[in-house]
């Protein structure tokens, strides 16, 4: 419940580009993709100290305090019409924002066992795709009419879901301290030490630089390029939040321990990719958009549940926060290269330079995470 408010409002991320290369706002693709980019910044800073700080106070103090403070600064942030401060409150939101993913993947696996986890993460990710969906469909026509608008929503959903927290979930369930004597888990090394974890972040980097692309770049090559209207831009996001919503819990269900994580893995990186290149292959109309963006959208089916049990099953309760926080700067690392990266790349080369290069390491990255199956023993 706490996460489907918390994501219905997510509607700033979506028309962030959109809404800063407005006329009224006067930016360039460029400039956007740096604001994009600073998001990205703050992200790997909030997964640091999220990280840290829910290993030593417990993940409940750590979801309240993001969700209320994020509220607060993407209303702030609606109010900024200097590129300084959009540049400096953008940072600030995120640093805040993703600090709330360590703790709430610990949060996770501490509710979960071994042999329901990937279907807990499933679950916890419908409610945020769920959450998406509607988010993007009715931010598509907030957005139509009136930009700013989005802040105020997104701002106070996230309030509303840090008072849900409170009164859904008793702060006291959330103070067991781990037993590093009772933790049996044979991996006991510090995440930065664990050489196959350390391989599969740098490939979730590079996928999750691609797949960003999804949020930044393609909105505006939906808009600026193929003349799509802000709401059916809203609506292909809800395609997208939709078909997870009904068909990743009965797939993952199906599909959960039947063959490694990575295998999965690979196979949705390779369809991420191919989503991309099918840009430049076929001549995009409405409805091809609505078939690439159902190809992506399987690609992030079969890869994300199962990279959050990967990780996750290499950690231990005494540093699952190191992990969790090392697994969202990853993600934070490619926030930040991915906008900025596929924007200068779109201002210079055009976009169909950038749907050859993204496609292009997509797949390259799909065959690294399949050479992590082969060495990977279980």
């Amino acid at each position: 419940m706490v996460m489907l408010v918390n994501r219905s409002g997510t509607m700033v991320l979506p028309f962030m580009s959109i809404y800063l290369t407005t006329p009224e706002m006067g930016y360039s693709i460029g400039q956007a993709g740096l604001v994009m980019g600073l998001f990205g910044l703050g992200a790997v800073a909030g997964g640091f100290f999220g990280g840290r700080i829910t290993d030593r106070t417990g993940f409940y103090p750590v979801q309240v305090a993001t969700l209320l403070g994020g509220g607060i600064l993407f209303i702030i942030l609606g109010q900024m019409e200097s590129y300084p401060l959009i540049c400096l409150f953008s940072f600030l939101l995120s640093m805040v924002n993703e600090a709330f993913r360590p703790a709430n993947a610990t949060a996770v696996a501490f509710y979960s066992n071994e042999n329901n986890r990937t279907r807990s993460y499933a679950l916890n990710r419908l409610a945020i795709n769920l959450g998406w969906a509607m988010g993007g469909a009715v931010g598509g026509i907030i957005a139509s009419i009136h930009f700013k608008w989005l802040f105020w929503v997104d701002g106070i959903t996230n309030i509303v879901a840090a008072l849900l927290l409170l009164y859904l979930l008793p702060a006291s369930l959330n103070y067991i301290k781990p037993d590093k004597k009772k933790d049996l888990h044979p991996i006991v090394i510090p995440a930065y030490r664990d050489v196959f974890y350390l391989w599969f972040l740098f490939l979730t980097v590079l996928f999750a630089t691609c797949f960003f692309q999804m949020f930044t770049t393609l909105t505006v090559y939906f808009k600026k390029d193929l003349h799509f209207s802000e709401s059916y831009i809203g609506f292909l996001m809800a395609v997208n939040g939709l078909v997870i919503t009904f068909i990743e819990m009965v797939l993952v269900f199906t599909l959960e321990g039947k063959r490694k994580n990575t295998f999965y893995i690979f196979c949705g990186v390779l369809l991420c990719g191919l989503s991309y290149l099918m840009l430049n292959i076929f001549h995009i109309t409405h409805a091809l958009a609505i078939v690439m963006i159902l190809l992506i959208t399987f690609g992030e089916i079969f890869s994300m549940p199962f990279m959050n049990s990967f990780w996750i099953g290499r950690s231990a309760s005494h540093n699952r926060g190191q992990y969790a926080g090392l697994y969202t700067i990853a993600w934070a690392t490619a926030q930040t290269c991915g906008p900025l990266f596929g924007s200068l790349a779109a201002e210079r080369w055009g976009f169909q330079s950038l749907w050859w290069m993204v496609g292009s390491l997509c797949v390259f990255t799909a065959f690294g995470f399949f050479l992590l199956d082969r060495y990977l023993k279980s």
